[in-house]
């Protein structure tokens, strides 16, 4: 058994084996590279809090609904390119349901996860006018988004949100928005990583901006349900799923089956555009695409180009998953309340043991426990906090890849199993015994 810590030199020795250009801002994937160099090394598993990857089975509705349409045929068949009928007409069903939004059919698209939503999206928002082009990332934020617009070559601002919370958001916002250069806002909430929720009056402050200075809004869904603070679980019926659709038309909701419905591996989304969106011309879209409409831009350029259409069978199983939450017959949030008691269990470990939590506020109210937590160990700023923690056979990111201001880290509760919590609660214990002298 290797005794922990990794000492300095032989974490640096494995830093530079893997080549990062700065070990303090180690992406998602590099540290999850290094930590499986260090588990090579000390011939010990690590406890792996840095990677979003869900831990729950999928539900057996969707796996039947799949393996029905792979037996038809279907595996050796494009799908349309927009989505399968099914797969549409159940995500405005949903919508209706679960959010309290009207989206038609047609304007439900079917996407290869919502990172190619997300990619599809700048594509095309992004280019309505060419005086604009940017997006405002109201962070902090899944950073991989940050370098799509690197890919597309397009520009960003971002701010983060930490120290803007209700009515300060307004000013804040408006301060980039009065510019006249920003085409989207984008967010999640729940939050990566902070897992904070934006409140019905920072919403309502959101889309009345966009509306103001005509900005498309982003609203990442991937963890739809999951502040469980709220049951949205009952289809038609209050509270519904909060969302920037109430306060503006001019919004693309995300909706990914990854977490919310334990399905990531199929690579399965929804983007939902509104209407007043989707139907409009913007004559700047001519230049790139050879026609103005927004919704055929999207279908017929972006999403064409990008991959002729989203997998067939797994649009089927989303399908399948989304209709029985809207009969009633599945409720998806159940059993994705494991991970709040992995959050309520872990972050205990933590702050018994000297570290304190970072992004902690919605308004009034405490951050609800769920897929991801902030935390900060006195004195020490992000790369040498996830350095740090690596020595005692913990992997994490830090929280300055996710555009925040503040030191800490992002830990996902994902894949820690009850086993492995036992193992995490002992190395963090010995961590604060290490650094606290």
């Amino acid at each position: 058994m290797y005794t922990f810590p990794i000492s300095e030199t032989e974490l640096e020795q494995k830093i530079n084996e893997l080549g990062v250009a700065d070990s303090s801002r180690m992406s998602i994937r590099e540290t999850g590279r290094l930590a499986n160099m260090l588990e090579q090394m000390t011939n010990e598993k690590f406890v792996r809090l840095e990677m979003g990857v869900p831990g729950l089975q999928p539900p057996q509705i969707a796996l039947e609904a799949e393996r029905d349409a792979a037996n038809k045929g279907l595996c050796a068949l494009y799908p349309p390119v927009d989505g399968v009928a099914e797969l549409k007409q159940a995500a405005s069903r949903f919508a209706k349901s679960f959010i309290n939004v009207d989206v038609p059919a047609k304007n439900c698209l079917a996407t290869t996860g919502s990172m190619q939503a997300c990619f599809a999206s700048f594509m095309v928002a992004n280019r309505t006018d060419k005086n604009k082009g940017k997006t405002l990332f109201i962070d902090p934020g899944f950073p991989v988004n940050k370098s799509q617009l690197k890919v597309l070559g397009m520009k960003y601002e971002t701010f983060d949100v930490y120290d803007y919370r209700g009515e300060k958001l307004e000013a804040k916002l408006e301060s980039y928005l009065k510019k006249g250069d920003i085409s989207t806002i984008l967010y999640s909430s729940p939050n990566n990583p902070s897992w904070i929720n934006f409140t019905e009056d920072e919403l309502k402050t959101i889309g009345t901006l966009a509306t103001k200075y005509d900005v498309i809004v982003m609203e990442d869904l991937a963890y739809f349900g999951m502040d469980f603070r709220r049951d949205i679980s009952t289809p038609n019926q209050a509270p519904y799923n909060p969302t920037v659709a109430k306060y503006t038309d001019n919004w693309i909701l995300l909706l990914s089956a990854s977490k919310s419905f334990s399905y990531a591996g199929q690579r399965i989304a929804v983007m939902m555009i509104s209407p007043a969106i989707f139907d409009r011309n913007y004559p700047d879209l001519k230049e790139y695409f050879g026609n103005a409409n927004f919704g055929h831009a999207m279908i017929f350029d972006a999403l064409y180009t990008l991959s002729t259409g989203t997998t067939h069978t797994p649009q089927y199983g989303f399908a399948a998953m989304l209709n029985a939450c809207c009969d009633g017959k599945y409720n998806f949030v159940e059993p994705i309340k494991e991970y709040a008691r992995r959050a309520e269990k872990l972050k205990k470990a933590f702050f018994e043991n000297g570290f304190i939590a970072v992004y902690d506020k919605d308004g009034n109210e405490p951050v609800a426990d769920g897929f991801y937590f902030t935390v900060t160990y006195p004195g020490m700023d992000c790369g040498k906090l996830v350095k740090s923690l690596l020595r005692f056979g913990i992997s994490a990111v830090g929280l300055n890849i996710c555009g925040s201001c503040h030191d800490g880290i992002r830990v996902c509760v994902s894949q820690l199993s009850d086993n492995v919590f036992e193992n995490a609660k002992q190395r963090i214990k010995a961590f604060n015994e290490y650094f606290s002298k």
